[in-house]
């Protein structure tokens, strides 16, 4: 694992139940503001889906994963609907 994907994981452990982030979001927090696809290839890496919620991170334009992340094709609505997020016509609706 590399240093910026310790980063990345660590920065997506803060994000609360029933909050989101983005990719865009986390790169910024990490200090590497222009990595918001670095951030999304580490997270397809996620060693341990179990305690790091990769599912908690969307893009920017509120919109969830494709069908290949998290099981398949909804699965990551799915558990942000579970954990309380609102989600309108497949995007996030952020507060």
């Amino acid at each position: 694992m590399t240093k910026f994907e310790e980063k990345v994981y660590l920065e997506v452990k803060r994000i609360p139940i029933g909050k989101v982030d983005t990719y865009k979001g986390i790169a910024i927090k990490i200090g590497y503001p222009g990595a918001a696809r670095a951030v999304g290839n580490a997270l397809h890496k996620n060693p341990d889906h179990k305690n790091i919620p990769c599912h908690r991170v969307i893009n920017s334009k509120g919109e969830c994963s494709g069908s290949f992340a998290f099981g398949g094709k909804g699965a990551q609505e799915r558990l942000l609907r579970k954990e309380g997020v609102k989600i309108v016509n497949g995007k996030v609706v952020f507060k």
